[in-house]
């Protein structure tokens, strides 16, 4: 159940810090996704919330769910005009030669019949942008915060890898798999509601992680 793990939550609006590992949107193997804890988390209203932006599979951290349709509409447009603050950590399979940067590189979609589909770097794809820092390092891999501006499918993964030339540790598509899962968090989330309080959030940190060697920095 995912009503322990709720983050925020008004008459408008639910975060909760989405598990590694449950998609949000339903698998063609028909496999548990959000779709099946939505009735958990109506907390007193009759109509199910409804996811406004979408995590991969492998990430957890803070997912906003509307709760009204006209809610919904405004999250979206929120997202749409790059008005919604995130902030990811990562670890990385590797260390990045700088300790901070920005990370400018368009995205598009490519498949293979071998592969499947995956996102790649092209000057002629969507715009793509992300900061970065870097906030520790140990054993040869890299603790760091990302802050996408844009919202490109697979954009800090694509980023990390083509962009600083290291993936994301336990990507199982644009590095490799490892037993702990992929190392991506969607730390923070604050989305602006005009002249109501912004909807703000803020994921714990995973233990996955802590397994990896990393704790969380100080603020």
């Amino acid at each position: 159940m995912l009503g322990d793990r709720v983050l925020f939550l008004d008459g408008e609006a639910l975060v909760i810090d989405k598990p590694a590992g449950l998609p949000v949107d339903s698998p063609r193997d028909r496999s548990i996704s959000l779709e099946n804890h939505l009735s958990y988390l109506t907390f007193g209203f009759k109509r199910w919330p409804q996811a406004v932006h979408r995590l991969d599979r492998d990430t957890s951290g803070c997912l906003l769910l509307s709760r009204n349709p006209k809610a919904h509409a405004r999250f979206q447009q929120a997202f749409e005009q790059g008005l919604v603050a995130k902030r990811y950590v990562a670890i990385l399979a590797g260390v990045p030669k700088d300790r901070e940067g920005v990370i400018d590189l368009p995205l598009a979609k490519v498949s293979t019949r071998e592969t499947g589909w995956r996102m790649a770097h092209d000057p002629k794809g969507k715009a793509a942008r992300t900061d970065w820092r870097l906030l520790a390092e140990k054993d040869g891999r890299a603790l760091v915060e990302f802050r996408p501006a844009t919202g490109r499918t697979h954009q800090i993964r694509v980023h990390a890898l083509e962009g600083l030339g290291v993936p994301v540790f336990g990507d199982p598509t644009y590095g490799a798999a490892d037993a702990l899962g992929m190392m991506l968090h969607a730390a923070h989330l604050s989305v602006p509601r005009g002249d109501k309080a912004p909807v703000v959030a803020d994921a714990p940190w995973p233990g996955r992680f802590a397994k990896a060697g990393f704790d969380a920095p100080d603020p």
